[in-house]
This record gives C-alpha cells, structure tokens and sequence, in this order.
C-alpha cells in the first residue's frame, strides 16, 4: 500500500527501544496524528538469546505493555521471522509504513536491511531512526576520515557535541479503528529456561521506564557525587545500575546524558566520569559497526593462532563458572551475576582477566557465559569487554596486563563486604544474597552452603601471571 493516505496506520517495530520517552521514532510518528500499531516480534535474534536476557526481555515486555496499554494503545506480539510479519500486518491493517528504532550488530544490521528493501519494493513506506546511541556510528570520524579504533581520541571527539535533546512522552498514540490479533506473551514462556534461577534474579531487575527514571533520578542525587571512587568499590552501592535498562531501552541515553551533563553544570565531581561511561558504550558500537568481526573472532588478528585452551567442559571452566576457583574475587562475582543477574564492572574484569590469562581459556567461552547469565547482555559491550580483557582487542591497555584478583580484592574489597554478600561457605550466619547463590544454581551442581570452601586456587595469581606472560612471550606479540 502507498503511504499517500495520511490516515492510514503506521506500525512501529519495536526491539530494544522499549520506552515512551526520549524515543526519536515514537516521537516522530506519534507527531503525525495517524494511528500507530506497536509490534514486537519474537523473531530468530529473540528465540537465540540467553536464558537470564530472555527472561528478562520478557519482563520488559510485560511492563511495556501495560505502559502502552495506560496510554489507551496496546502491544502486538507476533512470532516469526520479521518480514513475513510485517507485511502481513500491513496487509492486515492497512497500515501504510513501518518505522524502526536502528541497531547495529551484524546480523540485524543485514535483516534490517533486507526488511527495508522489501518493504519499499512493496510500496511501504519504511524508515529506520535514531535513538540507541548518542551519535551514529558513521557520524563520527578521525581527522583521516576513518573510524576510532582508542576510546581516549573518540571520547575528546564527541565530549562537547550536542546529542539532541531527550524528548518528552507523547501525550496521546492514536489507536486505529480495528486493532489486530495478539499473541499471548505467557505462551512464548520466555524464562523457561531460567527455571528456579527466575524468582531470585527477579528480587534485584529493576523493570521498566519508571523503575529507570527512578534508578537514574536516585543515582544524581546521592551517588554520582563520589563515582570517581565508588564505582570501584563492588560492596557498595556506587554505580547507576542502569545497564540493565539501557539494554531494552527501558531509559534513553540522550536522557542519561542531560541528567549528568545538569549534574556536572551543579559541580558534582563524578559527572564527567559517568559522561564518559556512557561514551563508552557508544564507542563499543562504533567498533561493532565498522568492525563486525568484533563479535566472532579475534579483533586484532595477530591473536588468531594463539593457543587459548577452547574446552568449555575442563575442570578449570567448571570450577569458573561455579565460583569455585579458590579466588574469593573471581568467585564472588560469579556468583553475583547468579544471584542479580548483573555484575559488578571491576568483578568483571577481574573474572575476565582469571580466564583468558591465568585459566588460558578462550574469551569466547566467557563471552557465551555471559551471553546465559547476564539481564544487562549487550552485544557490542559484552564483546568489547572480553576482547578487551584477552587482550585480543581494540583498546587493549596493554595486551599483557594481568589483573591479580587477590590484589585486587585487598584494594577494592578491604573490608571483605563484597565477599560476604556472595560467598557463604565458611560464614556462620550468611546474607540472603550468599544463600540465595545456591537457589539459583542448577541442580545438577549439588553444591550447598555447608560446602568448604576451596583452600587454594585452582591457579594461583603467581604462577598464572608467569604461565600467560611466557606465553605472550612466545608468540612475540
């Protein structure tokens, strides 16, 4: 169908842009009058994901929804692959366009563009818009006039551009005459996967775009004063915790950035930091879209013959992903990410560090971890991250670096709060944080709280650090 009728509907493809405010695309064909269709569909990239992001996608879902619906619209959910679908409700419908909020990893990069060349072929109108990311990926460049491969260049490239400003909910979404038919979201069982882990992770997400102007609003005012120190310190509450709602969309980044750009007008010390953070992410993005083998072989490509061991069922993996390495550190946040389904950024470092340099192991098999256990899964970071830390990747400061947890945790954990919240063998009363560990386990891991806790590391911080540093050594890097 043309889209010269101007009352005809428009259907808004939503993904992880589930929110009403600071959304360029709702805002911009909420602003048309016409009636919009909000559509969600579990397509192959959904049915693909995590068990702990699947889950949680699917709480997002359900909260959006009822967003939606106290605006007198609702969401439609349709299961399938996207074009067939689209078109299918266009047909349905009438609806004369489709519009689209971007991402940018490969594989929606290709299907997008696919939907689009279809749907135009089609007669749709069909249009993508901004709105995940500060500034588009093609939008910033060196003075050569390539893309950034360091964070620190790009950071002072984009520090002082302008955004845009974070938009305001539609007062109204226009429904049309005849809404069309629905799945059910309890059919599509998006936690099964996550079994019994569901109900404790669920005690620590934060769902939906009131809960993340909540978290933001209470992160301005009591926390970001002292996030140059508190962000490090994983037994306090220190950071925004707004990854987890960043990565459906549930709060926009534009909003992020005004709030902490207010906050640094009002001298608190720690906005320019979280600034960057932000431009962090961004640049995990940049990376992605120029360089899309981020997300499935080694960026830097000298790494590529590296002897990483790959077998994801040794005794050493095991051991990691239960929290059972003998490195209170390293096993304190895997357990943290059991329990909330998130984890603290310097535990994150320091588990990704144990693995690829002191376990020798491959980061992809921590990648994929990750990819089951996390609510706050993002593409672009989560490959980043671990490249990032392997030394295999862009920014890699340097490649040889290797984290000592048992350092690290004297610096970061002095008073052993962190390894209280998530440890609980060997303390007489445990939190419900440490105990709550084992109700979220698999079964089949017979662990308890009753266990001992492992005497010695499965590789100690010495001899892990001589064993990676020899073998860097060996591949002359």
């Amino acid at each position: 169908m043309s889209d010269g009728d101007t009352s005809s509907p428009i259907l808004f493809w939503f993904r992880r842009d589930l929110r009403l405010s600071d959304h360029p695309g709702l805002s911009k064909v909420a602003s048309t009058g016409r009636p919009v269709i909000p559509v969600f569909i579990c397509d192959p990239s959904v049915d693909g994901l995590g068990a702990a992001p699947k889950w949680r996608l699917g709480e997002a879902l359900r909260v959006f929804s009822e967003a939606l619906e106290a605006k007198g619209s609702r969401l439609i959910l349709r299961r399938g692959n996207a074009l067939p679908i689209l078109r299918g409700l266009a047909e349905e419908t009438g609806a004369g366009a489709v519009h689209w909020s971007r991402l940018y990893d490969p594989d929606a990069r290709e299907r997008d563009e696919a939907v689009k060349s279809d749907l135009k072929g089609d007669g749709i109108e069909a249009v993508s818009h901004a709105g995940h990311l500060l500034f588009e990926p093609w939008t910033v460049e060196t003075k050569q006039g390539g893309y950034y491969k360091v964070y620190t260049p790009f950071w002072r490239a984009v520090k002082d551009r302008d955004p845009g400003t974070a938009s305001s909910a539609p007062s109204e979404l226009a429904a049309p005459k005849h809404w069309p038919d629905s799945d059910r979201l309890g059919d599509w069982d998006m936690g099964a996967a996550m079994d019994r882990g569901a109900a404790v992770v669920a005690k620590h997400a934060r769902v939906g775009e009131q809960k993340a102007q909540q978290r933001l609003g209470t992160f301005i005012s009591n926390i970001i004063e002292g996030y140059d120190a508190s962000r490090d310190l994983p037994g306090e509450d220190g950071t925004s915790r707004l990854s987890e709602n960043l990565t459906y969309g549930e709060i926009g980044i534009r909003a992020c950035w005004e709030a902490a750009q207010r906050a640094r007008e009002d001298g608190k010390d720690g906005a320019e930091t979280f600034l960057g953070e932000l431009v962090w992410r961004d640049f995990a993005y940049h990376l992605l879209y120029h360089t899309p083998r981020l997300v499935s072989g080694n960026w830097r490509e000298e790494w590529d013959a590296f002897p990483w061991n790959e077998d994801e069922r040794s005794a050493e993996v095991k051991a990691w992903k239960q929290g059972r390495t003998g490195m209170p550190f390293v096993d304190a946040a895997m357990r943290e990410m059991f329990v909330t389904g998130t984890m603290h950024n310097r535990g994150r470092m320091i588990v990704a560090s144990y693995l690829t340099k002191h376990l020798m192991c491959h980061w992809k098999i921590g990648m994929k971890w990750f990819e089951d256990c996390l609510i706050d899964w993002d593409i672009a970071n989560n490959s980043m991250g671990w490249q990032w830390a392997a030394g295999s990747g862009p920014d890699a400061t340097p490649y040889f670096r290797v984290f000592n947890p048992e350092t690290q945790i004297e610096k970061f954990d002095r008073d052993g709060a962190y390894r209280r919240a998530f440890i609980a063998e060997g303390q007489e009363d445990p939190p419900e944080t440490a105990l709550d560990y084992f109700e979220a386990i698999p079964r089949r891991w017979t662990m308890s709280p009753a266990d001992e806790y492992p005497e010695e590391p499965i590789v100690g911080a010495k001899e892990g650090r001589e064993a990676a540093l020899k073998a860097y050594k060996e591949r002359d890097f």
